[in-house]
């Protein structure tokens, strides 16, 4: 089956934006979505209340919020509910008791987690694995030790379930910083080589940012959104979206979309 999947950093909800604040992003935020019409989206950043008033009446979404429950962000994945149906899903943490809600890792700021979510297609019956995550913004220990975290899941699903995998989620890692290097293969995390492919291959030339440009549309800030897959997904085109909606940004950062194809 081939299908699209987006990642798309929301920017939480703050009064403090101003004129950038999620009341003024929302319906273009849903809008950039639609026009993808992604069969799975991960979000980050976004809250319970941001994920109600998105209005994706045509999605369902699971994740729980970074302190347990609903409470503060998520690493929410929505998928097309007439296409794709839920068989399990969990959320963990980051951090040396992954099942501790709430719990912090490391040198990490603040609680983060990784969600993830076994989806079958309703239609020809192929399943899969999506996780989403959401890396600390200033524990470089926290980042490093929170994707190892996460490949171990991944590793620890896969071989639980035997289906193809992709992770997406935001980084806070340039291409040139460990965390990538290790999603890359290019050198080892603590338990071996990763065993995945950047989507960003599929694109010719320059990648250019996917990065938090404080709704300036600057083009310099490099990639930190990443969208990964396990090798027997077969990457047809990526693509980054720099539109405005209606001359707003619907985020910070650009939503990073992929066209797959799983067998």
């Amino acid at each position: 089956m081939e299908m699209t999947v987006m990642t798309f950093n929301l920017r939480t909800s703050t009064a403090s934006d101003g004129d950038h604040a999620w009341v003024y992003r929302c319906d273009k935020a849903a809008r950039m979505i639609r026009e993808h019409a992604p069969a799975i989206l991960g979000t980050q950043e976004t809250r319970a209340h941001m994920l109600e008033e998105l209005r994706l009446d045509e999605y369902d979404w699971v994740g729980a919020g970074r302190r347990g429950g609903n409470e503060d962000e998520h690493c929410a994945i929505f998928y097309k509910k007439d296409e794709l149906e839920l068989i399990e899903d969990h959320t963990f943490w980051l951090s040396e008791n992954p099942e501790v809600e709430s719990s912090k890792g490391w040198d990490s700021s603040l609680p983060r987690i990784c969600t993830w979510a076994h989806i079958r297609h309703k239609a020809d019956g192929t399943e899969f694995l999506v996780f989403n995550t959401h890396l600390d913004h200033k524990g470089r220990t926290a980042r490093v030790k929170g994707i190892e975290l996460i490949w171990s899941r991944i590793r620890e699903v896969r071989a639980r379930k035997q289906l193809p995998a992709m992770l997406m989620g935001d980084f806070n890692s340039t291409p040139d910083e460990l965390v990538v290097q290790i999603m890359r293969g290019e050198v080892p995390a603590a338990d071996g080589m990763v065993e995945m492919k950047d989507v960003y291959a599929a694109i010719d030339g320059p990648i250019g940012t996917s990065a938090n440009h404080q709704f300036s549309g600057n083009l310099e800030g490099g990639v930190i959104d990443y969208i990964f897959v396990t090798p027997e997904v077969e990457v047809l085109s990526a693509e980054i979206d720099r539109r405005r909606i209606d001359g707003i940004f619907p985020s910070d950062h650009y939503p990073v979309t992929a066209r797959l194809q799983i067998t």
